[in-house]
């Protein structure tokens, strides 16, 4: 794998202050050359809102995977595929409906820029509009235009960007209803999108736990060598085998936690997780127990109840958002 610009030391001395927040919070997003016309865009440290992209370009034509959270984000990104040499997007591509990945579709469709994605992500997209806003607020967005796909499919759908096929398929509901992965079978890289955190705690209430434990083994049958998750650094495919333990050790707690008679906030409250302890955004394990419990019962999640009890395992502090 070719060598990444990295972050400046203002950038790090920044995310170390006590008490940060925001952009000058966390290092600099840097592009990450993974094959000829193939780059992923990552921006640390991965956490609430710092997602993921990448974009595949010929030379004549540029797919972007992804965008970002706020205006000043996804026009980073912009000018980070300007730098690289492509062309401005003609395509873009949703791995799923939420806003660290779609808040930005705007700033590329005014370019002219196709969005496309699952069916259920562009039913999700249009259903919970500005939904950062109201878990964030105060975070500086700019002038973010909902823009859902408008290119949908079902089950797959393939493009050719150059000689460069890439692959779409929905994994089934997983991290969401409207998941895609984006799959080159020549380079052998995957991008996953949420489907995979490496180095962030799993987030599945929004979609499903089985699901989640069923996409994982669709992404090993692609025996992939390149691994470009949601958020956290590029990696290989033993990202998959850290997140099916975690997800295991979140069904085992919901089966003894129901089985007791617990909450899930109770639950999350007495876990002992182990290396699990390393994973940022722990407090996202009650929000995943919240998916298990729901998916047992037969009942729709309760959102308010999620985000109540994710702030309360944080010490109850607001989730941290850098975006």
């Amino acid at each position: 794998m070719a060598s990444s610009t990295r972050t400046s030391p203002t950038a790090e001395a920044a995310s170390d202050a006590p008490g940060a927040s925001g952009p000058s919070a966390v290092p600099e997003p840097y592009t990450v050359p993974l094959a000829p016309g193939v780059n992923a865009y990552v921006q640390p440290d991965g956490g609430w809102c710092l997602n993921n992209a990448g974009f595949v370009t010929d030379g004549d034509r540029t797919l972007l995977i992804d965008t970002a959270p706020t205006v000043r984000r996804a026009e980073l990104l912009r000018d980070a595929v300007a730098a690289s040499g492509a062309p401005v997007p003609s395509l873009v591509v949703n791995t799923h409906h939420h806003g660290d990945h779609t808040y930005g579709n705007g700033v590329f469709a005014a370019d002219g820029a196709t969005i496309i994605g699952h069916a259920g992500c562009r039913e999700q997209t249009l259903a919970v509009g500005h939904q950062l806003h109201a878990i964030w607020p105060w975070v500086e967005y700019g002038d973010v235009h909902i823009t859902p796909a408008t290119l949908t499919y079902t089950d797959s759908l393939t493009l050719h960007i150059g000689d460069t096929e890439v692959r779409l398929f929905h994994p089934g509901p997983a991290h969401t209803v409207g998941d895609t992965v984006v799959w080159l079978p020549e380079q052998r890289i995957v991008f996953t999108g949420d489907l995979i955190f490496n180095g962030g705690t799993p987030f599945i209430p929004f979609g499903s736990l089985d699901g989640s434990l069923r996409a994982l083994e669709l992404l090993r049958e692609l025996d992939a060598e390149v691994v470009v998750p949601g958020h956290g650094q590029v990696t290989d495919p033993g990202v998959f085998d850290t997140v099916e333990r975690y997800l295991r050790f979140v069904e085992g707690l919901a089966a003894a936690g129901r089985a007791a008679g617990r909450s899930p906030l109770e639950v999350a409250r007495e876990a002992d997780l182990g290396g699990f302890a390393e994973l940022k955004e722990s407090e996202r394990l009650v929000g995943n127990l919240h998916r298990a419990y729901a998916d047992a019962e037969g009942v729709p999640l309760d959102l308010p109840a999620v985000l109540r009890d994710m702030a309360e395992m944080n010490g109850g502090r607001p989730l941290a958002c850098h975006a």
